[in-house]
């Protein structure tokens, strides 16, 4: 797991907590549940309204990806692609079904059994990259639901505003109920515009940003599949591979 997600809401939540208590404030004053209610109900339900159920279920799996999904290294595979490689350079494309047992990512499985099967390496392609398009657009469309829900977040604050100052106008004959029912109006702006800021907006960019590097690992062992099918020389497949990672997670040597 990744925490960079958690570690930034949940720090963001305590500057601003921090801050309010330093100029004074209380911020139990803010945990109204009228505006929370309207800001975080009436945003999930307007982002849902712009799409379809299933894409409210793929934003569900991306928020759970987002908070326990982790950045994985792609150049992590590299050795393994290289020996693979070497094993079907030296011994043929079929001696690689001994290690199959041995690769736990399924993607790069699904790759070398189709390769092992005698598919052909354009097939194999086509097929890999199909799934690349598959996950980047699932991650592109979980991403969306959640953006959208930053830019209505910050409306239907001021929607809770403008109802809770037509109830202070409604009160005026009450004129020591004005201030606390004015400073009520604005929490729900407060609400929109934080929630969006704080975690709506992040949330989108995290799963955007597991989407690319998911993809990234996808593509390298695409290319990995490719060489090993090609019976390119191991050396040339590892200098191939380290090209594809970005220049702080490649070797010395092929920096």
């Amino acid at each position: 797991m990744d925490p960079a997600t958690l570690i930034g809401v949940i720090g963001a939540l305590v500057f601003i907590v921090v801050a309010n208590v330093m100029e004074g404030g209380n911020p139990m004053s803010l945990m109204l549940i009228p505006p929370i209610l309207l800001v975080v109900g009436g945003t999930v339900m307007i982002s849902l309204a712009g799409g379809t159920i299933a894409d409210s279920k793929l934003a569900v799996r991306g928020l759970k990806k987002a908070f326990t999904g982790s950045a994985q290294n792609a150049a992590v595979l590299v050795p393994t692609l290289v020996s693979l490689s070497e094993k079907a350079r030296r011994e043929g494309l079929l001696a690689l079904e001994d290690a199959l047992t041995e690769v736990d990512e399924p993607f790069l499985s699904r790759g070398l059994t189709m390769a092992i099967d005698g598919t052909d390496p354009e097939e194999v392609r086509d097929i890999l990259e199909a799934e690349v398009i598959a996950v980047r657009a699932e991650a592109k469309q979980a991403a969306k639901f959640f953006n959208a829900a930053g830019a209505y977040a910050p409306t239907i604050g001021i929607i809770g505003t403008v109802m809770g100052l037509v109830h202070v106008l409604e009160n005026l004959a009450q004129p020591e109920e004005l201030g606390h029912l004015i400073a009520g109006a604005f929490v729900a702006t407060l609400w929109g515009v934080m929630s969006a800021n704080v975690f709506f907006l992040p949330v989108g960019a995290r799963i955007l940003r597991l989407g690319e590097l998911e993809t990234a690992r996808m593509e390298l062992i695409i290319e990995g599949v490719a060489a090993l099918q090609a019976g390119s020389n191991p050396r040339v497949v590892a200098q191939r591979l380290q090209s594809l990672l970005p220049a702080d997670q490649r070797e010395p040597e092929a920096a």
